[in-house]
This record gives C-alpha cells, sequence and structure tokens, in this order.
C-alpha cells in the first residue's frame, strides 16, 4: 500500500534570506504579474527556478530556462543560502486560509514527507483527472535539468478517526517555518525528527490508499523519471531493522503533502472554461443547438456572481454558458443525457464537467478531446469575473461557468480507477513550492 519515507530537505537558510521574499506559489498558478513580483523579491526567489523568465536568459551560451534553474540550485546549495537537514524529518504541515467569497476562517492540516512513485495499475495511487502534454513536458525538462523536486504533490488519504492528525500535531509549540503568501494564506511547518514518531507514522499510512488531489502532471512526470532511471522495479521501501525507511533509489520518491480527506479545511473550487479562436462562431446558432439536449434559461443580472448564485441551486447537471449576448443557465435534459452518455461510467454520467465536455465541447463545438489536451481553444480560470470579463473584451467567444466537483463525487470516481477531465478541480489553498527540497543528488 502507501510507503512514505522521512528525507533530508534543503530549505533556505534564515540567516541568508527571508522566507516571505522567496517562497512561491507552484508553478502553474504563477501569473505573469506574479512571476515579475517574484523576481523582484530576491535573487534567490523559487520563481527563478520552477519558473524562470526565458528573455533573461543567453542563447548564445545554449542557455535555456532549465539550465539556469539548475545552475542556480546548484549555486545557492553550494553558498549556504540553501542549507540540507541533518536528519531525516516529516514536516507537520498547517495552512489557515478564508476561501475567496467566504469570511469563514479555517485550517488545513497535513504533513511533508516523501511518497513511493507507484503505478496507477497498482491500485495504490489513484488519480482524478486527465493530464495536458505540455506541462508535463516542461516538467520533465525542469526535473532533468535539476534532479530535485521544489513543490509537494498534494495527496489525500482517508482517515475519519484522525487519529494521524492527532500523531502529528497534539503538543505542536513554536513552528520552525512561519509565512503568509500573497493570498493571505498563513502556512505553518513543524519539523519531526524522533524515529519512534517517524515510524508510527509510516505504520499508519501503510494501509492507506492515496488521491492525487493536485499535481498529477508532476506526478507522472516523475513516475515516468524513474521508469527511466530504473534498472529493475521501482523502489519497494526496503531498509534494514533498526533504520528508518528509505526509498531504494532517490528516483523512486517524490516529494508529496498528505491531507485527510475526511478533515475540516478540504476546499475545492471551481475551474472555469474560456473558449477561443472558435472559427464562425455564433452564440444563437450555438443555443439552438444546444437546447436539444439542455434546458435553457436566460439569466438576470450583471455578472459571474449573481449567475453562480443561480447555478449553485441547481440540482441537474447543468452549468452557466456566457457570451456578447448574455448568459444562459444550462441544465441537462435527464433522457437525453441518458442516451447520449450510455458508455460513460455510471459515476461519471453523473458529473456537471462529463456534460459540459463531452455534449458541449466535444459534439457541438467540435473540439475533441485531443484539441481540449493540447489547449487548442481553451483556458481554464479560477476567477469568474476575469472568465467573464474576457469574452465581453473579445479575448473569448464562450465562458462556461461551473459548480465545484463535491469531495464524494471525486473519490467516488477515483476509487473506480475512472478520470474526470482536465482541470476539473482547484483545492485552495496550494502548497507553497520552496518550504523543503527533496534533492536527488
Amino acid at each position: 500500500m502507501a510507503s512514505i519515507y522521512p528525507f533530508r530537505a534543503w530549505r533556505y537558510h534564515p540567516s541568508s534570506v527571508r522566507l516571505d521574499d522567496v517562497v512561491t506559489q507552484p508553478y502553474d498558478k504563477i501569473s505573469p504579474a506574479l512571476q515579475q513580483a517574484y523576481y523582484q523579491r530576491s535573487p534567490y526567489n523559487m520563481v527563478r527556478i520552477i519558473l524562470g523568465l526565458p528573455e533573461l536568459f543567453d542563447a548564445e551560451r545554449q542557455e535555456s530556462v532549465y539550465t539556469r534553474a539548475a545552475r542556480d540550485f546548484a549555486a545557492w546549495r553550494s553558498s549556504g543560502v540553501l542549507i540540507q537537514e541533518k536528519d531525516p524529518c516529516i514536516y507537520a504541515y498547517s495552512q489557515r486560509f478564508t476561501t475567496p467569497g467566504s469570511e469563514t476562517v479555517q485550517e488545513r492540516r497535513g504533513f511533508i514527507a516523501l511518497g513511493k512513485l507507484q503505478e496507477y495499475a497498482d491500485q495504490v495511487v489513484f488519480r482524478h483527472e486527465l493530464t495536458l502534454s505540455k506541462p508535463k513536458s516542461d516538467r520533465m525538462h525542469l526535473l532533468q535539468a535539476t534532479r530535485a523536486h521544489f513543490g509537494q504533490i498534494f495527496m489525500l488519504y482517508s482517515d475519519p478517526a484522525r487519529t494521524i492528525e492527532s500523531m502529528l500535531y497534539d503538543g505542536c509549540a513554536t513552528p520552525d517555518l512561519e509565512v503568509t503568501d500573497d493570498f493571505a494564506v498563513l502556512h505553518k511547518v513543524w519539523r519531526i525528527s524522533d524515529p519512534a514518531t517517524i515510524r508510527l507514522l509510516v505504520a499508519a499510512m501503510a494501509d492507506k490508499k492515496l488521491i492525487i488531489a493536485d499535481g498529477h502532471h508532476r506526478y507522472e512526470t516523475a513516475l515516468q523519471y524513474a521508469r527511466e532511471h530504473a534498472s529493475s522495479s521501482l523502489a519497494s521501501g526496503e531498509h534494514s531493522p533498526g533504520q528508518l525507511p528509505q526509498p531504494l533509489r532517490p528516483e523512486a520518491a517524490a516529494m508529496m503533502t498528505f491531507v485527510n480527506m475526511d478533515s475540516d479545511g478540504l476546499v475545492i473550487l471551481p475551474t472555469h472554461r474560456v473558449l477561443h479562436g472558435l472559427q464562425g462562431f455564433d452564440a444563437a446558432g450555438f443555443l439552438r443547438a444546444a437546447a436539444a439536449m439542455f434546458i435553457i434559461e436566460p439569466l438576470e443580472g450583471a455578472g459571474a456572481s449573481e449567475w453562480l448564485a443561480k447555478l449553485r441551486g441547481t440540482a441537474n447537471p447543468a452549468f452557466v454558458a456566457v457570451t456578447r449576448a448574455g448568459a444562459w443557465l444550462l441544465r441537462s435534459k435527464p433522457e437525453v443525457a441518458q442516451t447520449a452518455l450510455a458508455d460513460i461510467p455510471e459515476h461519471q454520467r453523473r458529473l456537471d464537467l462529463v456534460h459540459l465536455h463531452t455534449l458541449i465541447l466535444d459534439r457541438l463545438l467540435g473540439l475533441n478531446p485531443e484539441r481540449v489536451r493540447e489547449q487548442t481553444n481553451i483556458r481554464y480560470l479560477r476567477d469568474a469575473a476575469e472568465a467573464v470579463q474576457q469574452v465581453r473584451s473579445g479575448d473569448a467567444d464562450l465562458t462556461f461557468l461551473t459548480n465545484p466537483v463535491p469531495m464524494e463525487q471525486l473519490r467516488e470516481v477515483a476509487f473506480a480507477g475512472q478520470v474526470m477531465p482536465q482541470k476539473s478541480t482547484d483545492f485552495y489553498p496550494k502548497l507553497l513550492s520552496g518550504l523543503t527540497i527533496y534533492a536527488l543528488d
């Protein structure tokens, strides 16, 4: 089942940098404006490694964002900007936050450790959504150049009694790391180096199955890298009696944050679909075609917040379509959907996004799974107002506002060995990159 390991993480030296100046959001959540801001904060900001600016690199020296990332990582280690733990550790990691659109303060608790990379066929690690080609290629180039993991893959496990959280957090004192990010999320990290506690945690996780919450691209990249560097099978986690468990090969594990899917503080936000470059798109024609499969209701109100409020109160698989001519609530006709989606597993037929991708994107708009995978005509946005504005400004033809996927549906689909469309979930808040680093060398 699940195998976890302590590790000797590389961390920023507190006498060299302020943590606030160097840690970042995950690479795929860094906007161009945030990227520029990170560059200005510190010459040692993690963005220079995980998402370098291409225009700053010297083509004549055959330098790329990836080779420069490797050079910076090596330099920061040799100069003492980054230092390595003396002992293998696991790290308790909590995040205190306010969900966007809410005033409720919540806390999500987990822990950082190495996790064994396992094939999906082993039915220990389960994915819940499809991946995109471009991000995996990009992350592979970075991993090949640096041989290190700078952010954690976000993993879910089930522990209704919350015994693992109690094991980690009972008696926690002053955190070893504390930082507030750009979205006012307070991150705290505690080092756990006691061998007895680590062994208890390893044993408690040994019967768990894991669902990838965030980091599908990085997980599949790391797994492919492990395959390419394997002389035999992936690591088994074997170790000598009395020693803490370690992967047999460094490539066979990746840095992960593990969170109990049964605990409070697990928030999933929707990811909205913005379609652009649709040849000959006509809003009236689109609505006429959609009426064969959906009950269509015109929406009043001036913007995304009102339309999302209406959507949240809708029982059937549904979403909001926004064009420059207005906004409409689309609800699947049950009798039509039953026939049109007959070849899709039952767990997925209940998902709003499956109705959207299969019936609208593929069948009505001609965006087949390959075009969606290559992001030919589609962008994904968390901010509903921005998604609507892109239509109004003429930067997009059509936006679909969606509900978040409930945790219960995600669990059902994942453990059934099935997947949702790309970018189905947006777990909030994000895990910071640069808190701990796992170097393979």
